[in-house]
């Protein structure tokens, strides 16, 4: 049985939790801001469209930055967290997990508004005209013809949040044991000459990786139905 070391499982099970985690949070919000811009008419609906996708183009230590402008201690929302809550994220997992959910939502919402974008609303209506309720289209009609695109922007998302870097070493460090994810520690092995090290974890992520981007694949639904064909 293959027995990876301590400094390889300790950073590969602390970016599965935070993977874990940020891809809860960002499915939570991306398939509900998705579904609201899918079908709202809102004037300033492709502007929000724009500010919920640039996690996705802007630079990870900028989006690092932001956060720690945002929840840092000098900030209102990080004093009020801390002073209601006792919750101080920088330099924590729970800042991890935030600079994940960040990068990482853009990658859940846009596939999932695309999804809802293709439900027919026709087969929305009809079932409207039976009777059936709005939470019921929802869960009866809309959900199950846009889940497979749902699912497939979820698992871009957690290899998304598996793999994050910059904005996750700007607000909460590189502390061994507690916020030194994969991708750390693979820069740290590397800046201490531990070239060892770095190849086994970059294997080891690079393996993740590339059986999570296989799942998306397979359950894309345009790959679905060419393969159908």
């Amino acid at each position: 049985m293959l027995s990876l070391p301590d400094d390889v499982l300790t950073p590969l099970w602390l970016s599965l939790q935070v993977a874990f985690w940020a891809t809860l949070a960002a499915s939570v919000l991306g398939i509900v801001l998705g579904l609201y811009l899918a079908k709202s008419r809102l004037w300033l609906r492709n502007l929000l469209d724009t500010v919920c996708t640039l996690p996705m183009v802007l630079p990870p230590t900028v989006l690092g930055y932001y956060l720690l402008v945002l929840l840092g201690s000098q900030s209102a929302l990080g004093q009020w967290l801390k002073t209601s809550f006792g919750i101080n994220l920088i330099f924590s997992l729970g800042g991890a997990i935030v600079a994940a959910t960040v990068v990482a939502f853009p990658l859940v919402f846009k596939p999932a508004r695309a999804a809802f974008e293709s439900v027919d609303p026709e087969l929305e209506q009809a079932a409207r005209v039976l009777g059936v309720s709005e939470l019921g289209v929802l869960l009866r009609v809309s959900l199950p013809l846009a889940w497979r695109g749902i699912m497939a922007g979820i698992v871009l998302g957690f290899v998304r949040a598996l793999g994050e870097f910059g904005a996750t070493l700007m607000i909460a460090g590189s502390i061994p044991g507690k916020t030194q994810t994969l991708s750390i520690a693979i820069y740290e092995a590397v800046q201490a000459g531990r070239d060892g090290v770095a190849n086994l974890l970059a294997l080891v992520i690079s393996v993740v990786c590339i059986g999570l981007l296989l799942l998306a694949t397979w359950i894309t639904p345009g790959r679905r139905m060419a393969r159908g064909n």
